[in-house]
């Protein structure tokens, strides 16, 4: 059974901003949750607006990259954007690709193979670029910890401009400027940028020298509306949707909702997005994964095409293209994880889990990494075996840094990188079980059982009266939600469930009953609970209104149903 925690309630705090706001007391105590018991700052989160974005040049070394593009624009120097396969990667690519041409550069772009070269620089391909006459190269989403291949590249005459979110390792590459809020040293407010959100904020600081120079037509490019190219990959990295984050998606749903971008267009249409339905849901579960299984099965290539071509038809091809690939992947994606949860079948678990085949492909672990996580509430590492190496992806939890595991694990690979709740490896065949042995071992010691229960954090309790219209209106302001930001979550007590049906296989749809009033429900994934029925049950939802033939309905999205108070 999983265990249900309330936030403290502070009815003082609800009642300020109650008034202050003019919302709802349930309103009110979910802003409190958020740690938003200021007005000025509650106010700022409901109503976000691009001038809170953060200046450009208070990021380390932002003028220095600056001053280096403009000096190559200048010379007529050949410029290469070096992007990694995954969303926050290509979305991060196009955007610049994008930028430079608005403003007459035509850069190329190098997007390396997952399973052929994996992650970050490789030498092989920077001789490649260098021997086509490339002398600057800015890499998106990679190269923080990458300073073997930057001093071979400084070697035959490239210089790099780093941009990138990864945790810092020690030492900083000898690149000519390096763009990283987590840095040390830097001062930008904000250190939760996915990859695009600094390669954002590298082109604001080259539009604003170029207008101050006077090198831009008409003002320049308009940033705004390459900002459903950024909300794309801040949602699909899972950054938090805070701050700066939180302004950029707010914006990036509005711009992707009226988008000119063809291959966006395309891709919303396959997907069946209606228009003024875009939401974090529907990029994070449709939009994205579809991107991604370019670069997990065949080439990224393909996606970056996509967002950046300016041919209908060649969209529409791109878009039933990656579609089809999505659905090789989601076939992949399940063979994998009933193989991998054959492997855990009838053994005793550790408070880790670390996995290994020759049968798995290198571009679908990552999100089998994460459903078992899901299922087991451990920090999880899988990895493919290609000949005498093994690519892993790595998965944490909330109260593990799966980081912090792989540097107690240094010793024993070949690269590794990432952050607290995802992360990347490369390991020898060789030395793949004494690498298992040191994973779980530092695991055992630091974690707990307790650090392994499944908690369900509920935001206030509620009675089925308190759940209207204007209440649901004043939650989809907190919106959009995702990672530091989740859909509120409200619990019922004492209600009423009538006989539950399952449909499509796994969901579970029912109705509440309270105080006279009666709900439409549904739990996805929730058809092993049936059959239930009866009085006096808890339940965790999310009101949503649901629309059907122009009408809208109030509905009860739910998390668990658990018997007694």
């Amino acid at each position: 059974m999983k265990r249900w925690k309330l936030k403290p309630q502070d009815r003082d705090l609800q009642e300020i901003l109650c008034k202050e706001l003019d919302i709802l007391p349930v309103t009110a105590q979910l802003l409190v949750n958020r740690g938003l018991v200021e007005r000025d700052k509650a106010s700022s989160f409901l109503r976000p607006d691009l001038s809170l974005l953060h200046d450009p040049f208070s990021m380390k070394e932002m003028d220095r990259a600056v001053e280096r593009v403009l000096k190559a624009i200048c010379a007529g120097e050949k410029i290469a954007i070096w992007g990694d396969y995954d969303v926050d990667g290509t979305t991060a690519t196009a955007l610049l690709h994008t930028f430079f041409k608005e403003i007459g550069v035509d850069a190329v772009c190098y997007i390396p193979d997952r399973r052929k070269e994996g992650y970050g620089l490789n030498i092989e391909a920077i001789k490649g670029l260098g021997a086509s006459g490339v002398t600057l190269v800015v890499t998106v989403d990679c190269g923080s910890s990458d300073s073997e291949q930057i001093a071979f590249a400084a070697s035959i005459g490239m210089e790099f401009i780093v941009t990138d979110h990864h945790e810092m390792k020690a030492g900083r590459p000898s690149a000519y400027a390096l763009l990283n809020p987590k840095q040390e040293g830097c001062g930008y407010p904000f250190k939760g940028l996915a990859g695009v959100g600094v390669a954002f904020c590298f082109a604001r600081g080259m539009r604003t020298r170029m207008r101050d120079a006077g090198m831009l037509k008409d003002n320049g490019p308009n940033l705004k509306r390459h900002l459903d190219l950024v909300a794309i990959g801040t949602v699909a990295d899972m950054v938090p949707l805070v701050d700066e984050n939180r302004v950029i998606v707010s914006y990036g749903l509005k711009e992707l909702d009226k988008t000119v971008k063809p291959g966006l267009r395309a891709l919303m249409e396959v997907c069946g997005i209606r228009q003024g339905k875009v939401d974090s849901s529907s990029v994070a579960f449709q939009l994205a994964p579809r991107i991604n299984a370019a670069g997990r099965l065949a080439h990224a290539s393909a996606a970056l095409k996509l967002m950046v071509t300016d041919d209908e038809s060649e969209a529409r091809r791109l878009a039933r293209d990656l579609d089809s690939e999505n659905i090789a992947r989601q076939t992949l994606e399940a063979q994998t994880l009933e193989k991998a949860l054959a492997m855990l079948e009838g053994v005793s678990l550790d408070r880790g889990i670390v996995l290994f085949s020759e049968e798995w492909h290198p571009g679908v672990i990552g999100i089998v990494a994460s459903r078992l996580v899901e299922r087991f509430a451990r920090p999880v590492v899988m990895i493919a075996i290609d000949g005498g190496v093994g690519k892993g992806s790595a998965r944490g939890i909330r109260s593990f840094d799966i980081l912090s595991g792989l540097i107690r694990c240094s010793g024993l690979l070949e690269r590794f990188g990432g952050h607290k709740a995802a992360a990347g490896l490369t390991v020898r065949k060789d030395n793949l079980a004494a690498f298992k042995d040191e994973f779980i071992r530092y695991i055992n010691g630091v974690l707990t059982d307790e650090d392994l229960a499944h908690e369900i954090d509920l935001d206030a309790e509620v009675s089925l009266t308190d759940v209207d219209a204007r209440l649901i209106s004043e939650i989809e302001g907190l919106a959009p939600f995702g990672v530091s930001n989740r859909e509120p979550l409200l619990c019922l007590t004492g209600a009423h469930i009538g006989s539950t049906e399952i449909v499509g296989a796994k969901h579970l749809k029912f109705t509440v009953k309270q105080d006279g009033l009666t709900r439409s429900a549904i739990g996805f994934g929730l058809a092993g609970m049936h059959p239930m029925n009866g009085a006096g049950f808890s339940i965790a939802f999310s009101p949503y209104m649901d629309e059907w033939q122009g009408s809208r309905f109030l509905k009860l999205r739910i998390k668990d149903v658990r018997p007694g108070a």
